[in-house]
């Protein structure tokens, strides 16, 4: 029987839109009825082509973007070539899902990620954090490159990831887009959280990520010595926001606290310890457990130094502490002005109150560990293992001792 099918590229604009890029989608018509797909893809619309439902110029950028609307459009024609070959009846609907590898009323990979972002977006600040979900934004956007890669369509049915299909997107990971190890294990895992939901859904039948044989490998953790600490502490600056961040960056080293809990550090959390002297009580954000930390005298001095800040005052903070990704940037211009060929960044200082401030020195590894906040103590070990410094001195005195 025959049908009249056509498919149009075309911008899907907000009711509210006034500038930026709109969303690219493809609109399958067979017989009048519709079916829209998203292309993952969006542009300018000043730079839209309504004649050719292409982007209109010459440069790189659009010559790539048009290959890949090129290349959808080649995919769903062969989608409607199949259901021809095989005698099934054409719509609009039938096209979509045999160009998405799935059957009616199934569900996508996409769409099951999506799903599961949308509910976590709603849960920020409830028990999970926008770190959390900018991890799973990004696993989206590594999918839908890699099927588009590895199976020509841009998304496809849940039930089709199988074991091969993890092993593929890991071997991607690695080989397309260079990257670590752990960073490659990391996304895999958070993609088999979602096929185990898919598992509860009823989406999926098996759960294939139980053969999954990836595992994340411990990695050096870099830390300042105590030459380091003193030349970024005592370094004089001329600008005033350096001179905040070295602050910031110097009381997490001599504290342990992570980005977040620092940031989040008001008045309310200094209190007397059972000593009489102040101490910082809070609750990691990362693992909910209670942290107490006795303030050394450098931390003291950095936290009276901002007790009329303006800026910390009127916020409630205790320190004037900037988003991470400006804190990171600033401890570059840190680095390089003090001459420290280490990348600096708020972990670091966590890593340096585990050793030179506190292993180093003596301090058990069960008190660092509950300075720290860790819920196991193996965790605060990583740190430990990689002290020479530590052996060296410990055996030092055995060879007094045999000498």
């Amino acid at each position: 029987m025959k049908t009249n099918f056509s498919l149009l590229f075309y911008l899907k604009k907000q009711k509210n839109y006034i500038s930026g890029n709109s969303p690219i989608y493809m609109r399958i018509t067979v017989d009048g009825k519709r079916s829209e797909i998203a292309t993952s893809r969006d542009c300018n619309p000043n730079r839209w082509s309504k004649r050719s439902s292409r982007l209109i110029g010459t440069k790189e950028d659009v010559k790539m973007l048009n290959s890949y609307l090129d290349q959808l459009q080649s995919s769903v024609y062969q989608a409607h070539q199949e259901l021809v070959s095989f005698g099934i009846g054409i719509t609009s609907e039938a096209i979509k899902y045999r160009y998405l590898g799935k059957m009616d009323g199934s569900h996508t990979l996409l769409e099951a990620v999506k799903d599961h972002n949308e509910k976590m977006q709603s849960l920020v600040g409830k028990g999970y954090v926008q770190g959390t979900l900018n991890r799973y934004k990004v696993l989206e956007k590594h999918l839908s490159a890699f099927m588009l890669s590895k199976y020509e369509v841009v998304d496809m049915d849940i039930k089709r990831v199988d074991q091969a299909f993890l092993n593929d997107f890991d071997y991607y990971l690695r080989s397309n887009k260079d990257c670590e190890n752990n960073y490659v294990v990391k996304n895999v895992k958070n993609l088999g959280k979602i096929l185990r939901i898919g598992l509860e859904n009823g989406w999926v039948e098996k759960d294939h990520f139980l053969g999954y044989k990836g595992k994340t490998k411990n990695v050096d953790r870099y830390y300042l010595n105590q030459e380091e600490l003193e030349q970024i502490a005592g370094k004089e600056f001329l600008s005033e926001r350096l001179r905040q961040v070295r602050d910031v960056f110097v009381f997490c080293c001599f504290t342990g606290l992570a980005y977040v809990d620092v940031f989040k550090l008001k008045q309310e959390h200094i209190q007397k310890g059972n000593d009489g002297e102040r101490w910082i009580f809070t609750n990691r954000q990362k693992t909910k457990t209670r942290s107490a930390i006795p303030l050394l005298p450098t931390a003291v001095k950095i936290m009276d130094r901002y007790a009329t800040n303006k800026v910390c005052v009127n916020k409630g903070n205790l320190l004037p502490v900037p988003s991470n990704q400006k804190l990171n940037e600033y401890l570059k211009e840190i680095a390089d002005l003090c001459g420290i060929d280490k990348k600096l960044t708020s972990h670091i200082a966590r890593h340096t109150f585990a050793t030179t401030v506190t292993l180093l020195n003596g301090v058990p590894i069960e008190s660092v560990s509950k300075m720290l906040g860790h819920t196991n103590i193996r965790t605060t070990q990583h740190y430990a293992k990689i002290l020479d410094i530590k052996v060296g001195a410990d055996m030092a005195l055995l060879k007094e001792k045999y000498h």
